[in-house]
């Protein structure tokens, strides 16, 4: 790369991250690599927050490339980040998240040793212990409303779990090797539906492909982007290689617009339906449908991983049944007496 063009592009969307954007771009900053560009775009945050601070960043680092730029959704802001970009790789990152200081590194070593068009890595998932669902948040506040007696021994027990650590696993599924894009394809079949093949941030993309095939997050759809964008980059890509080093951090945030948005069970199947479609395509064109078109069927029935914390809900439900027995039977003592 020439010495103003920087080897990498870090593509940051932002939209109303006022909790958490400050230590997303710390983290970047703060990257033992430092031949990258970050490009920040403000998707039309209305929280007066987000936007300052991203503008004090980019005052204060060059590298930072700050756009600010009306509401389209993430899926146009990811494909204006591509446009701009002008390293040689592509590396994403969601505003909520954060990443090691090692993270970048890591991607491009083994991007440059082993000669790949994809990188892909482990990640860790940090989980709040009350868990991410949007449903049990509104599940809480009702309780908190309810005049049923029961009700606040629940929303109590349930508001235990937001006051513990958060749990962190690390997940992925590839041991670390470099493949052919056949070899990709079938360990792909295992788990379609994971967010680790699925996304975007835990990889590391070549610019040149996406732009010589016209490669971009599809607008029409508001679930799984991510993953159709992934189905037609492998499309494109020859040479693939697989870390176990894990240096992202995706954080379940319930008030993000993944866990905000509701899709009920005949609209997910119809979205499911077409977007096999693509991934059937994938697989004619590689000569491995027939022969392994049941397992590649998994992907219509297959979930992604749980973003539930570990044993956490199945003991505070039960904590939860025996405060709302307690009551019940303060109760009928009450009326007794």
């Amino acid at each position: 790369m020439s010495q103003n063009t920087p080897l990498v592009s870090i593509i940051l969307p932002a939209y109303n991250a006022k909790l958490h954007i400050a230590r997303c771009i710390q983290s970047i900053l703060a990257q033992t690599f430092t031949d990258f560009e970050l490009i920040i775009l403000n998707d039309g945050s209305s929280d007066n927050v987000t936007l300052p601070v991203c503008e004090m960043y980019a005052k204060i680092d060059s590298r930072i490339r700050l756009v600010d730029k009306p509401n389209s959704g993430v899926s146009r802001t990811r494909n204006l980040g591509i446009e701009q970009a002008a390293g040689k790789y592509l590396q994403f990152v969601d505003s909520d998240d954060y990443i090691e200081p090692n993270y970048t590194e890591t991607l491009v070593n083994a991007a440059e040793s082993s000669q790949a068009d994809l990188v892909i890595a482990h990640y860790y998932m940090v989980i709040p212990k009350g868990g991410a669902s949007n449903l049990r948040e509104r599940s809480i506040q009702w309780a908190e409303r309810s005049d049923i007696p029961w009700a606040q021994k629940y929303a109590e027990k349930m508001r235990e779990l937001d006051e513990q650590e958060p749990e962190v696993r690390k997940n992925g599924f590839l041991d670390a090797a470099v493949m052919d894009k056949k070899q990709f394809a079938l360990h792909l079949m295992d788990k379609p539906a994971s967010f680790y093949y699925g996304v975007m941030w835990n990889k590391l993309y070549r610019r040149d492909i996406i732009l010589e095939h016209d490669i971009r997050c599809n607008t029409d759809i508001s679930w799984s982007e991510d993953f159709l964008f992934n189905l037609n980059y492998i499309r494109w890509a020859e040479r693939f290689c697989s870390i176990e080093d894990a240096g992202y951090y995706y954080v379940q945030n319930p008030n993000s617009l993944v866990h905000t948005q509701l899709m009920d069970f005949p609209e997910m199947l119809a979205m499911k339906a077409m977007l096999f479609t693509y991934y059937k395509n994938l697989y004619e064109e590689l000569g491995l449908y027939e022969e392994n078109k049941l397992t590649i069927a998994k992907y219509l029935v297959s979930v992604s991983e749980s973003t539930q914390p570990s044993n956490a809900l199945t003991e505070k439900f039960g904590e939860v049944k025996d405060a709302v027995l307690d009551t019940l039977r303060s109760d009928e003592k009450k009326t007794e007496d």
